[in-house]
């Protein structure tokens, strides 16, 4: 049984689409369709077994299936055994039983390679069929037709022109509520419409959509609510089954969506939603069904929980929550608050599948952390909340859509009965029980086979092993059936030995709930329900066209083979009339790949005699290996004889009457914390403290103090050893707070800056409503609650700093306290970062680089550098590194910030030269009014400038360099060069000095656009040159006015830095960013940098300021450029511009 996925349904065809099914996985059958809201696609073979003569050597008298021609055939094995049948039961062979039939065929859809088939409803003569060509290729449906019936089956009618002659049909639904109500979807790529029809498709409606659906979901109850998911992961609602739709909600998962339930929701119209926020985050949210505002909207569960894990089923809900690596699964039962769900402490669960929740308890299949291919079988209280093991290493395998099946059956008709696959030692066997995993067994194998020879199987070494796929496509039989109208038959196949195989397979069926076994089968059939169980009817699964089936009055003992055709028929699928008392089918399939859709309905009623009568019924006891008081109670069924061939009808009940029983042992389970020994006890695991109590027991009140058994899930026994094995109430105990956690709501350790945060804090054990709770935020704020219970929807906080918080929650009363810790780390989003480098670097020198970042405190910030070639980053918590660069030219540095889940990066180009003379350039005051202030214009003009300085001089391309520096007024730096075709490489000062002269005669202009021409000169702060080829050394009195001036500045910030934006990280990251070119001729001596460490300086105040002019803070501009100035004055010479 696959675990109970949402009831979203799907598209129709999705399991059929855009690959064919192949014929071996067995022949698609449907006994009746009972959602009515899913009706699925058959895809026609596609691959055909290989024939030893042609299709006209099949229309021969007789042709066997399995087998070619009449003439000369082998005789197979199951001929063989079916001929000796009829010879024994019949004597000598008579005329070919036929059944009563009739073939109607699909004229014109011989190409057409999937079909829709549903029967309007119970007594019900309608039937719709829609038939398509669906192109591998594109994808998608390029023809469609549609087909009515109205009696039963014999003869259909097109509806193409009623619909529309154009018109492509994708998908066909049905209301649950009322089938007469039908649906169908245009395909999106022609039209994106539907057609509504309120007579059984006997008329339409056509209705334009504006979104794409790709799933419905039917209320259960209003026949006219319909959900629809589109594919932009939008929810639409409809109150007029389809006519008109309304948006619900947005980035909605697919599939998490669900209908409220009457009893549990409050309002009928409540929608249950799972929308997303993140990658890695999303909401349980709930919604009205046309009025889905924020203000109405409910958030049942108080945090983030993980994509895709919001489950609806029932009166339970659940969802997960993943932090720090480990997962936490939550349920609410009847919409109460949420509870994390007990499993054994060291369960440690790698994955949770809910696969059943009915009777008040959930079923849940557990993959723990030791397990790959299987899983543990859990079973919860009413609460849903604390988890015994059922069965271990329960098989598993995955779906076609990706979903885990879980090799669980729930036989039908008998309350508490399943069937499961255990994995033992590698090998594979079947387990059954009667009291809800409570025990299990083996299944005895059959004592003899078809030929009556005997079957040596002496349990536990060998046994009967069944095959427990139940196919979710409604079309395709699995490999077992039971049904409610036939309590106690099951038919599945399976095979005999030490364990499961998927060779020499047979099928298998038992009478008596699984106490006896008999073979049927020796090959795989698939075998359908006739009039509630009183037939059964049994088709081969078979590549090749059959015209044959059998027929089974008496609960499979012996079967009669029947014709349905007279042309042997490759079988598509079946589908039964509505209902438990099915009479009817209908047959499809097609004589050749390329004929029509073929479709055979066949009437049974022909074949019973006389309806039943009381005398027909016989009484049948319920029991496990001759012990009757299962799940506390006799059970006594009315069922109908196995030699009594007669019509049940429609309104036969199946009829059970019970009685009571003494409670035993057997009637309990080992409760949570417990574990069953090898002597069937149950004792207190090592990790378990059986005299714990819970926070919700308050001093005063009484509370169950478990024996360590609990009475298993709707078991009705009385008396006997009941008050021995229930829990006994007993007196609260006083005791100290024991168990404290604090948790934040999203269940993680980091929060956003001037957001709300809400911790939740949890007492395992202590009176908690005489338990005060303190939570000291860290942050200098601290609240104090008197009791645990007014805590329970959390306490919500808002940091107003960045930073690391040691957040601390306190429980104490009279008789102690206990201490819960967390460390929150709030942060606020990384918007941007600049790399603050040089231009240009002497060689073999160090050079200082800076990130700077925007906002400046983001939290923990890691920085990963990559300079020039090196193949392994470095990786640094500090935002400034020194480096060197020993080749010459232009080499990259790249700086990578992380910060939270934001990384972000900036990259500079540094030009290494040996020695290099630089001056800082100025610009006539229109520059500034067309000054963006961003790096991509810094770069052109720069580039501009470059131009000009060299038209206007002469100075070679490889001897200049220009960069404009950030923020207001515009300045500029060129860098003079050495030239490479002199012997020593220094650059030549007459060089400069043309340059400058240039620049003084305002020589230097160029054209930014038309009508604003802007001249070039060198800057009025200073006139030196900036010489790294020389060791020079100022005078006492320029150093004295250095310090002078480097006073003030750091007077002046200190005193107002409150009051200037950005200046706060500029004085403390200036000390960091100081650069100092030495002389290679004289190493240890300090060499001028001044133009560098201007150049850092209005690259990181650009930065801080983001985008902000500098001439807006003319005094803070002001001293930046004054303690440049004075660090370069007090180590260079000055020198006449």
């Amino acid at each position: 049984a696959a675990p109970p996925q949402p009831s979203a349904s799907s598209h129709p065809d999705q399991a059929g689409r855009g690959r064919s099914r192949e014929p071996e996985q067995g022949l698609p059958l449907r006994a009746s369709d009972k959602n009515g809201e899913k009706v699925s696609d058959v895809s026609r073979h596609r691959k055909r077994a290989r024939r030893s003569s042609g299709d006209g050597k099949a229309q021969r008298e007789e042709p066997e299936e399995g087998t070619g021609s009449a003439a000369g055939r082998r005789v197979t094995r199951s001929e063989l055994r079916w001929s000796g049948e009829e010879r024994r039961a019949a004597g000598p062979r008579q005329e070919e039983l036929k059944l009563n039939s009739s073939t109607f065929a699909l004229a014109g859809d011989s190409a057409h390679n999937q079909a829709m088939v549903h029967w309007s409803g119970q007594n019900s003569s309608v039937i719709l069929m829609l038939t398509k060509l669906f192109d591998f290729n594109l994808n998608s449906v390029t023809e469609s037709s549609l087909w009515r019936s109205t009696d039963y089956g014999a003869t259909y009618q097109k509806l193409n022109d009623k619909v529309g002659a154009k018109t492509i049909l994708s998908y066909l639904y049905v209301s649950p509520n009322n089938k007469r109500k039908i649906m169908l979807l245009t395909d999106p790529e022609v039209e994106n419409s539907l057609l509504i029809s309120s007579d059984e498709g006997a008329t339409y409606q056509k209705y334009r959509l504006n979104f794409y659906i790709l799933s419905l979901l039917f209320h259960p109850e209003q026949e006219d609510w319909i959900l629809a998911y589109s594919h932009e992961q939008k929810l639409y609602s409809s109150v007029e089954f389809g006519r008109r739709w309304q948006l619900v909600h947005e980035r909605v998962a697919p599939n998490r969506f669900y209908w409220s339930k009457m009893g549990l929701d409050k309002e009928p119209g409540l929608i249950h939603l799972e929308t997303s926020i993140s990658e890695g985050q999303a909401l349980y949210v709930t919604c009205k069904l046309q009025n889905c505002t924020d203000a109405n909207k409910g958030k049942p569960f108080p945090g983030y929980i993980d994509p895709n894990s919001l489950v609806v089923q029932d009166e339970y809900v659940f969802v997960q929550v993943s932090t720090a690596g480990r997962t936490i699964y939550y349920v609410s039962a009847k919409r109460d608050v949420f509870t994390p769900m007990k499993l054994p402490k060291y369960t440690l669960p790698k994955d949770l599948q809910v696969i059943s929740t009915d009777e008040n308890r959930v079923v849940a299949a557990v993959q723990e952390w030791n397990q790959n291919e299987t899983y543990n079988l859990y079973v919860s209280d009413t609460s849903g909340v604390f988890y015994t093991l059922a069965l271990e290493n329960v098989v598993s395998s995955m779906g076609l859509e990706g979903n885990v099946m879980v090799d669980l059956y729930e036989v039908a008709g008998i309350k508490g009965m399943f069937l499961a696959n255990k994995k033992t030692d590698n090998q594979v066997k079947t387990h059954i029980t009667y009291n809800r995993g409570r025990d299990w067994r083996l299944l005895e194998a059959p004592s003899k086979d078809l030929r009556g020879s005997s079957i040596h199987c002496v349990l536990p070494y060998c046994s009967l092993h069944l095959h427990l796929h139940v196919s979710a496509n409604p079309y395709t039989s699995g490999n077992i059936a039971s049904r409610d109208s036939a309590p106690g038959i099951i038919v599945a196949s399976g095979s005999i030995g030490a364990e499961l195989t998927t060779t020499n397979v047979s099928v298998f069926i038992t009478s008596d709930a699984g106490n006896t076994w008999r073979q049927i089968f020796d090959e795989e059939y698939a075998v359908l329900y006739l009039d509630q169980g009183g037939a059964l009817v049994a088709i081969r699964h078979t590549p090749l066209p059959i015209r044959h089936l059998w027929l089974s009055f008496d609960e499979g003992r012996q079967w009669n083979k029947y014709s349905f055709t007279n042309s042997p028929l490759f079988v598509d699928g079946v589908l039964g009339e509505p209902g438990e008392e099915t009479l009817i089918m209908t047959i499809f399939g097609h004589v050749s790949h390329r004929s029509e859709w073929q479709l055979v309905k066949i009437d049974f009623r022909s074949i019973f005699n006389r309806r039943c009568t009381e005398a027909d019924y016989q009484t049948w006891h319920l029991h496990n290996q001759g012990e009757p008081c299962l799940m506390g109670i006799k059970r006594i069924y009315r069922k109908l004889k196995p030699t009594s061939r007669c019509v049940m009808g429609k309104t036969y009940l199946v009829t059970m009457t019970s009685g009571p029983c003494d409670c035993t042992e057997a009637d309990f389970e080992c409760d949570y914390g417990f574990e069953r020994r090898t002597d069937g006890k149950c004792t207190p695991a090592f990790w378990f403290h059986p005299s714990s109590v819970s926070r919700s027991c308050t001093t005063g009140m009484t509370f169950l103090n478990s024996t360590g058994y609990r009475k298993v899930v709707s078991n009705n026994c009385t008396a006997g050893v009941s008050s021995e094995y229930t829990a006994r109430r007993q007196q609260c105990p006083v005791q100290a707070p024991r168990g404290l956690h604090l948790v934040t709501s999203e269940g993680t350790l980091t929060a956003t800056l001037g957001t709300n945060v809400t911790f939740l804090v949890f007492l395992e054990e202590g009176d908690g409503a005489r338990t005060s709770i303190t939570l000291d935020f860290g942050d200098g704020h601290a609240l104090t609650y008197s009791n645990v219970s007014s805590i329970e929807d959390g306490i919500k906080h808002i940091y107003k700093a960045v930073g690391i918080y040691r957040v601390t929650a306190t429980g104490e009363n009279s008789l102690g306290s206990e201490t819960a810790t967390l460390y929150l780390h709030v942060t606020c989003q990384l918007e941007y970062i600049h790399l603050s480098a040089p231009f240009v670097a002497v060689r073999n020198k160090e050079v200082n680089l800076t990130a700077v970042l925007w906002p400046s405190q983001v939290g923990t910030v890691t920085y990963i550098w990559w300079i020039g070639n090196n193949t392994e980053p470095v990786i640094t918590l500090e935002g400034s590194v020194a480096c060197t660069f020993s080749r010459e030219g232009v080499s990259s540095v790249t700086v990578q910030v992380s910060a939270g889940n934001t990384i972000l990066q900036d990259r500079k180009t540094i030009a290494v030269h040996e020695y290099f003379r630089s001056h800082l350039l100025a610009f006539s005051s229109n520059l500034d009014e067309h000054n963006p202030d961003v790096a991509e214009w810094r770069l052109d003009v720069s580039r501009v400038i470059r131009s000009s300085l060299i038209q206007a001089t002469g100075v070679r391309e490889d001897q200049l360099l220009v960069t404009v520096l950030p923020g207001l007024p515009t300045a500029a730096e060129f860098f003079l060069l050495p030239d490479k075709q002199l012997t020593e490489g220094k650059p030549e000062k007459s060089l400069s000095e043309v340059l400058l002269s240039a620049l003084n005669q305002n020589l230097v202009q160029f054209t930014l656009r038309p009508g604003v021409q802007v001249t070039v000169y060198a800057a009025h702060l200073s006139s030196p040159l900036v010489d790294t080829s020389e060791n020079h050394s100022g005078s006492a009195m320029l150093m004295l006015l250095s310090v002078v001036v480097v006073g003030l500045a750091v007077f002046v910030i200190y005193k107002f830095k409150r009051k200037i934006p950005g200046l706060n990280v500029y004085a403390q990251m200036q000390n960091e960013k100081e650069q100092e070119m030495m002389s290679p001729a004289n190493p240890p001596e300090a060499t001028p940098s001044s133009q560098q460490d201007l150049v850092h300086s209005l690259e990181i105040l650009d930065t801080e300021l983001n985008s902000r002019p500098i001439g807006k803070y003319p005094l803070l501009y002001f001293l930046i450029q004054l303690h440049s100035i004075s660090l370069m004055m007090s180590n260079t010479s000055l020198k006449p511009a």
